[in-house]
């Protein structure tokens, strides 16, 4: 499968930044070469972060056979301490993904920090990431009843919280540019093994069959520069673009 046919259900959207791929300051970055890394600059990269990739989390305490409630308890209170207590201080800055830092962090976590955790809330549900009740369990349901581990099911879920973003990001801008009704006709040529039917869909759309060649061509190419966008805001230097790419097919299994 090729990174251009790929195309994860849309459960959220995030802001278009518009423009091209650009790795001079993406989150991630932000929050490693903050000096003092609870700045309001990286404190606010680090909220978004989270909030985009905490369902990997979610589903890897699933994984490890907590139950629904128990693994959002975990997961929020995860993210409290990550952004409250500088924990992010304890990244390296060296490897700098922060797909790796999140769950080698959220191991020691569970193994270490969660009693702790328990304690300092004093009964109250931690909700630090504002998530809406009951979307957690809906990145959960989908998985596939396999033998395979927390740890893969953790990668794949954050490949397609990624693609997710990607695919929410590349609707915005048709959207923003009144042509919304053009992408969800071509989005169906981004999906992978999806037999396109340029004919069907010139009809549909009211264009010739050329045009519409044209369209998708462009919307592939668009997604293509978007989803490595995408991936430079969670790594530290744009060397590691194509190694998380590499990564993220892998997870999905193409």
């Amino acid at each position: 499968m090729t990174e251009s046919g790929i195309a994860p259900s849309e459960r959220r959207h995030a802001p278009s930044t518009g423009g091209g791929p650009c790795f001079v300051t993406t989150h991630w970055s932000v929050v490693l070469g903050a000096r003092q890394p609870d700045t309001h600059q990286a404190q606010e990269a680090l909220a978004t972060l989270c909030q985009t990739y905490w369902p990997p989390l979610y589903v890897y305490a699933r994984r490890r056979g907590y139950h629904a409630p128990d693994a959002e308890d975990l997961t929020q209170a995860f993210f409290a301490q990550l952004i409250e207590k500088k924990s992010v201080q304890a990244a390296d800055r060296q490897k700098g993904r922060f797909r790796s830092f999140l769950l080698t962090a959220f191991k020691h976590f569970l193994g270490h920090e969660w009693e702790k955790a328990r304690a300092e809330k004093s009964g109250g549900r931690v909700r630090i990431l504002p998530l809406p009740d009951g979307t957690a369990e809906t990145h959960y349901a989908p998985e596939p009843a396999s033998h395979d581990t927390p740890d893969r099911a953790f990668d794949r879920q954050w490949a397609m919280a990624l693609l997710e973003v990607v695919l929410g990001r590349l609707r915005l801008e048709y959207v923003e540019r009144g042509r919304e009704p053009l992408f969800l006709g071509l989005r169906e040529t981004l999906e992978a093994g999806a037999e396109t039917r340029y004919a069907k869909l010139a009809a549909a759309l009211g264009m010739s069959e050329g045009a519409v060649k044209v369209a998708a061509h462009r919307l592939r190419r668009r997604y293509r520069e978007l989803l490595r966008e995408e991936i430079a805001q969670t790594v530290s230097s744009p060397g590691q673009v194509e190694e998380e790419l590499r990564d993220l097919f892998a997870a999905l299994g193409t």
